[in-house]
């Protein structure tokens, strides 16, 4: 049985999953309430969060499960990215636990916790992910588009030169005078709006841009929706802001279905699939779904459980991913710039 630790950014995580990637028990504390004054993330105020957090929530999952010390076989622990401060409260605390265990002790990268979450059933066992496929990454920190053909082998195609899809739908909320997190209250403004009625441009960049063959921009969006409210100023009120919401998330939305469709006409693909905070968006969901249909792919969408960042996927990653030639240890270290391009998660 894997213990998962997840303190990326700002939401404490822990899990435990059996060996077929059985989630026995999924636990978040989110922060939301203690950074919606700021409008955003403050990692000082992040990591105190994590530190108070992390113990009770795993004495609390522990119980949950009903299982003991003993049972634990091992302990995966998220080693970035993230913010630096909030990775090292949990990779400082499971170190500490490996030790008094004497358990083994493996750090994941977050993004490919993210890539596993797509496997991940609310109520049984991991789903085989063996056939060749496409993946979005989307959240307030990422995106990319990754072409996955095994466990341990992936390619990224494309990534973000700028904002990340939910960065972008944040800080497009800010501007329209809705609440934190963004991307909820977008969604909910649109759902009354018309998604046609401003013609907000799409961030598509020229492949190479950045170095990726697939890149995604979402700068032009956001400026573009500053400088329509600065000349429609009436548009943000609330009887008239749900045609901007759904124009806005619309732009974002789309600009992720084109390069995914762009990478379906170049790689081979039995099934497309999406994970990270942005895959809970209803628009995003229904978009991806035409996308298989039209081109008769399976369909893998994160369960809404496992969007967010959470320890489950941490577990299950270190389940899937882990051999015999990744040392296990307790000289794991944080890296908050970890990325995709290396095609093992271990530290």
């Amino acid at each position: 049985m894997m213990l998962g630790i997840e303190t990326s950014c700002d939401e404490t995580a822990v899990a435990l999953v059996d060996v077929d990637g059985h989630v026995r028990v999924s636990l978040i504390n989110s922060q939301i309430e203690l950074h919606r004054i700021y409008g955003g993330v403050v990692p000082e105020i992040a990591s105190r969060a994590h530190v108070q957090a992390l113990p009770p929530l795993v004495d609390e999952a522990m119980r949950e499960a009903g299982v003991g010390w003993k049972e634990i076989t091992a302990i995966a622990v998220t080693r970035g990215p993230g913010l630096a401060s909030s990775l090292l409260a949990g990779v400082a605390y499971a170190r500490g636990l490996a030790q008094r265990l004497d358990r083994p002790l493996y750090g994941i990268n977050h993004l490919v916790g993210h890539l596993q979450s797509i496997a991940l059933e609310p109520s049984g066992p991991a789903v085989a992910l063996d056939d060749p496929h496409l993946v979005l990454l989307v959240s307030g920190g990422h995106t990319c588009l990754v072409h996955r053909t095994g466990p341990e082998t992936w390619t990224v195609l494309g990534q973000t030169i700028d904002d990340a899809a939910g960065e972008a739908l944040d800080k497009g909320a800010r501007l329209m005078g809705l609440g934190y997190p963004g991307g909820p209250e977008i969604q909910r403004e649109a759902e009354n709006g018309n998604p046609g009625a401003v013609a907000f441009p799409r961030g598509l960049a020229q492949p190479g841009a950045g170095g990726w063959r697939l890149p995604f921009t979402y700068s032009g969006v956001k400026t573009s929706l500053l400088y329509h409210l600065r000349k429609h100023p009436e548009d943000a009120s609330p009887g008239r802001r749900a045609d901007i919401a759904a124009s806005y998330q619309e732009a974002v939305v789309d600009t992720l279905i084109k390069q995914l469709e762009r990478a379906l006409a170049q790689y081979p693909a039995r099934m497309i699939g999406c994970g990270g905070g942005v895959a809970r968006n209803r628009r995003l969901r229904e978009r991806l779904a035409a996308v298989a249909e039209h081109y008769g792919l399976h369909l893998r969408l994160a369960a809404p459980a496992y969007c967010a960042d959470n320890a489950a996927m941490i577990a299950a990653a270190a389940g899937v991913c882990y051999r015999p030639r990744c040392p296990a240890g307790s000289t794991v270290e944080v890296d908050p710039n970890l990325s995709l391009a290396s095609p093992l998660p271990m530290a």
